[in-house]
């Protein structure tokens, strides 16, 4: 996997700035949060050399809620299921807005690999196409870079269901700036 955020690489720093410092935004400095999303962070399936990057503030309230748990995590190529159940809507079927969700999450997740320490993704455009309803069973999204720019990343995600056919495409743009700009 290649990320800005693995500490001990030939001549790279950890984002906080110095070999095998941790890496948190400067609002999570010392406040002890790492412990309490330390959990939040192995349930998701978030990897180990990524949690010094997350351990300050988690991956997010809605990430939890919707039931996103990641299997690949690169800024390339980043891997993650939601189940249906818990997501519907009226229906009865997987909400439009919870393909979405799923799809931002995961492009937002490998922009912010993308950017590395001391910058942050910001999602500038999203859009998507659904193909296909879903009722029941898994939703697994793979999201795969198309450009990673030094200013501008933008990810295809495909939504598949547990048989492998595409339930919907989505596409997200994010602009990578400085923190604090």
């Amino acid at each position: 996997m290649v990320d800005n955020f693995t500490p001990g690489r030939a001549g790279e720093t950890s984002p906080a700035g110095g070999e095998g410092q941790e890496a948190r935004p400067p609002e999570a400095a010392g406040t002890g949060d790492e412990a309490r999303f330390k959990d939040e962070l192995l349930a998701a399936g978030v990897p180990e050399n990524l949690h010094d990057w997350l351990g300050g503030f988690g991956i997010g309230a809605l990430v939890v809620k919707m039931g996103i748990r990641f299997l690949e995590m690169s800024p390339e190529r980043t891997v993650a299921t939601m189940p249906v159940e818990g997501n519907t809507q009226v229906a009865g079927i997987l909400h439009g807005g919870a393909h979405v969700v799923l799809a931002e999450t995961l492009g937002s997740f490998a922009a912010g690999m993308h950017a590395g320490p001391g910058r942050q993704a910001l999602g500038i455009e999203v859009g998507a196409t659904h193909h296909r309803s879903i009722a029941s069973g898994t939703v697994t999204g793979t999201c795969t870079a198309i450009h990673l720019g030094r200013t501008l990343t933008t990810h295809e995600i495909v939504m598949t269901d547990e048989q492998g056919r595409r339930l919907s495409t989505a596409r997200l743009t994010n602009l990578i700036r400085d923190i604090g700009q």
